[in-house]
């Protein structure tokens, strides 16, 4: 065949794919893509075309996933867009990839100083869009990539950092909005100045400071363990710096994205699905501000800023007004010599590194002596913190940003004077009589503890100060101080007419601040033991909690009168057992899709209380009353007075005391007093049958047998008689699957083994996916009872509201408290 009559066919070939259809994953020179026109990735994963983000009217050149349409990966010409359908994409002969609007005049362009013989744009199954040349398919040089400039979105991949040699630097910065793809003021990159790390900007201002790598994971990021999701890589070499995320699990995407508000949230969602379930948080807490302590300062979220062994307040009165910008100074003055010792600091996140060096191909013995002979040299540790690691890190200056990371298993060195200053000495000996003190003084508390509670429980009221106060410190400091003038006027003077309901830690009114926002406030009932345990419970954990599921403490105030008060987020739609435990039409307000998302949305608070936190939380009382709704019927889970919080390497916990509600608690928490994650699942679970059946998994009752509710769900799934198990309310939908795949989920949780029980990341890709489900066993609390009618009456009208702060309702059931054999 002729080399004209290659060429026609070429041409042919390319027009009828991109002009078309467009199916093809490529585009040759002088080739153009419309506006209603798009190309695919070959695995038909990612698309490229001109689309709309958000609620905007403007186009722009994205990369998005295909299934999930709303979602964009890659976005070209963020500062110009087309303002209309008349514009179009080309590639000229020179490799150049260019944007034009309706007047042909080009607002974008790939700008490379380079050319190519038969260039070719390609979008790969990575997502990636890349220049290449078309004489060698298989080369991985590239003449330009949309990875090398990421917009607000990473994708596994994608690199954070700096190309050395082409000075191209590689970071991710945040939309203005939704709407507006334009530069936002966050961004996240990798500082290389001093030893590389990971840092969140606001502006030109550190925001949060993610920290250096140590061989592991970054330092300012808790473990979480080993997944089989992705993999983390990080590299330093004479070329390139970075950091990127690699899938292992190919039938998982994965993205991380920064929000126009700064949050930087992991999306994963299955292939087969369109939805995107939230994974990682990262969230501001009170030490993530950077350099919260000052220089040599350690943050604690629970106790606030302390100084470093050795060192001490720099400003005295200034420390006491817990004002420690200026952090704390060496107690002796170093003596640059050898005497000068180096105290390790243990489950900590390392500091600033900017002052910083390091030396990857030293031993790790080599790095005290090299520290000890630098004068300037405050500290150091072993670059990569591994079993087999190698390479020093050293520190110059003062050390900023030090935080608390239990269990991290991360330490550094610091430098302090030599056993020759009496100073140091003194604060040995501090350190010898608080090793021996602290435990006495420890068990003293426990035992006062305990004789205060047990006189309190023979009292009709409780005299403030008896009541050991529990951890109301913890965290205080993170929420606004209301005066108590003020909530009483917000309020009505705390009116019969603002009171919503009446819990175990008191009545809840509703207020409205001067601002006009309004407010639920939890004000303690004076003789409520419960409501001191409670207040100093929400406080110390609730607000150091961020998540659209969970309640909002907006503040708290307390009085020298013993008065406690909580101020929440105001929910209008009150609790959910007032809809689906209500009258028919209350029930019927619900339907399906609405009783889904609330579900999507409760396992969405439970997988960031359990996995996404800086605290690993344990509700240990959800239940339909604790479930509060806003405006918009989006699920908010409330009332954590009795949750407890874990370490990073913690499992479970054992307690004497029982605390929560019949009905919903495990077995093994009911029985044996064995608490954990699973233990919220096995809640989760009958909370979704009460979903979808309308009933109360307490006092359930049926004409056919005398099982519980739980027993009743279990029957229907064996006999595939689920139909008379959903609420007739939702019964006449197209979605039984659905509700019926729901419910499995729920049996699957309510096991009655906890290691059979799914956790709640499991439990939200099978809320979210259409895969099959596994059978689930037998349940826990798989009980016949029986009791009579007058039995019955008589134990519902010992019911009243829990802690609901909006519900005024008398029929949820009390907060009970058993003794474990």
């Amino acid at each position: 065949m002729s080399n004209m009559a290659n060429c026609f066919v070429k041409i042919f070939l390319c027009s009828f794919f991109i002009g078309s259809s467009l199916a093809a994953d490529t585009l040759y020179p002088n080739e153009s893509i419309k506006v209603e026109e798009t190309i695919d990735s070959a695995d038909g994963v990612f698309e490229l075309g001109f689309f709309s983000p958000g609620g905007s009217k403007n186009l722009y050149l994205c990369i998005r996933y295909k299934k999930a349409s709303s979602t964009i990966a890659w976005l070209a010409n963020r500062d110009a867009p087309l303002t209309d359908a008349s514009g179009l994409l080309n590639l000229s002969s020179r490799g150049t990839l260019q944007i034009f609007d309706g007047s042909s005049t080009r607002i974008w362009s790939t700008n490379s100083s380079k050319s190519l013989n038969n260039p070719v744009v390609q979008l790969l199954n990575t997502g990636n869009l890349v220049i290449r040349s078309d004489d060698d398919r298989d080369s991985k040089v590239n003449l330009w990539q949309s990875f090398d400039y990421p917009g607000n979105t990473l994708v596994p991949g994608m690199k954070i950092g700096k190309n050395l040699e082409a000075g191209i630097v590689w970071s991710f910065n945040s939309w203005k909005s939704t709407d507006d793809p334009s530069p936002g003021n966050f961004q996240v990159r990798l500082d290389i100045i001093g030893y590389p790390q990971l840092v969140l900007y606001n502006g030109s201002s550190i925001l949060i400071r993610i920290g250096p790598w140590n061989g592991a994971r970054f330092s300012g990021i808790p473990s979480s363990g080993p997944n089989s999701i992705f993999r983390d890589e990080f590299a330093i070499t004479a070329e390139e710096i970075y950091y990127k995320y690699d899938l292992i699990d190919k039938s998982v995407l994965i993205r991380t994205t920064i929000e126009p508000d700064g949050r930087v949230i992991r999306y994963s969602s299955t292939g087969q699905s369109n939805t995107w379930q939230a994974t990682i948080f990262l969230q501001p807490d009170y030490c993530d501000a950077y350099a919260r302590c000052g220089p040599n300062g350690i943050c604690n979220v629970n106790t606030l800023c302390r100084c470093l062994d050795g060192f001490k307040p720099r400003n005295d009165h200034a420390w006491s007004k817990l004002n420690f910008s200026e952090g704390c100074v060496q107690e002796s003055q170093l003596n640059c010599s050898i005497r000068d010792e180096f105290v390790p600091r243990l489950n900590m996140k390392w500091p600033d590194t900017r002052n910083s060096s390091y030396d990857l191909s030293m031993n790790l013995e080599d790095c005290k002596k090299k520290c000890l002979r630098n004068c300037s040299c405050a500290a150091y540790a072993y670059a990569n913190n591994t079993v087999n690691g190698r390479g020093c890190l050293f520190w110059s200056g003062g050390l900023i940003d030090i935080r608390d990371q239990e269990q991290s298993g991360l330490g550094f060195y610091v430098r302090v004077a030599g056993s020759g200053s009496g100073s140091s000495s003194r604060s040995r000996s501090r350190q010898i009589a608080l090793f021996v003190l602290v435990p006495i003084a420890s068990f003293l508390t426990v035992i006062l503890a305990f004789y205060l509670r047990n006189v309190c429980k023979h009292r009709k009221k409780c005299q403030e100060g008896e009541m050991m106060e529990i951890e109301i410190d913890k965290g205080k400091e993170d929420l606004p101080l209301f005066d108590f003038r003020t909530i009483a006027y917000a309020t009505n003077n705390f009116s019969h007419g603002n009171k919503l309901g009446q819990g175990g830690f008191g009545p809840v009114y509703k207020g409205i601040l001067e601002d006009g926002l309004e407010v639920a406030v939890k004000r303690r009932s004076t003789c409520s033991t419960q409501g001191v345990e409670e207040f100093g419970n929400e406080v110390s954990c609730i607000a150091k909690l961020q998540h659209r599921n969970l309640v909002r403490l907006l503040g708290w105030s307390t009085t020298e009168e013993g008065e406690r008060l909580l101020v929440y987020e105001y929910m209008p739609n009150k609790s959910l057992d007032h809809f689906i435990f209500g009258d028919i039409k209350q029930r019927a307000s619900l339907d399906w899709h609405k009783r889904y998302k609330i579900i999507n949305g409760i396992a969405k608070g439970l997988l960031y209380l359990h996995e996404d936190s800086r605290l690993r939380v344990i509700h240990r009382d959800l239940k339909a009353s604790n479930i509060l709704l806003d405006y918009n019927m989006n699920p908010k889970i409330s009332d954590f007075g009795m949750a407890r919080s874990f370490g990073d390497g913690e499992a479970e916990a054992n307690t004497a005391r029982v605390v929560g509600t019949y009905g919903y608690m495990a077995p093994e928490y009911a029985v044996e007093g064995v608490f954990s994650v699973k233990s919220d699942v096995y809640s989760f679970g009958v909370l979704v049958i009460e979903i979808l059946s309308g009933k109360k998994s307490r006092f359930f009752s049926h004409p056919g047998h005398n099982l519980n509710l739980i027993g009743h769900a279990w029957t229907s799934y064996n006999e595939d008689r689920l139909s008379e198990l959903i609420d007739v309310s939702i019964l006449k939908i197209g979605d039984r699957s659905e509700a019926f795949r729901a419910i499995q989920i729920g049996l699957l949780c309510v096991q009655q083994y906890p290691e059979d029980r799914p956790n709640m990341s499991s439990v939200l890709m099978m809320l979210t996916s259409k895969g099959s489900l596994p059978h689930p066993k037998q349940p826990g609390f798989f009980i016949e009872r029986k009791f009579d009618k007058e039995y019955s009456s008589s134990r519902k009208h010992e019911e009243y509201s829990s802690s609901s702060m909006l519900d005024s309702s008398s029929s949820n059931q009390t907060i009970t408290i058993v003794q474990p054999r």
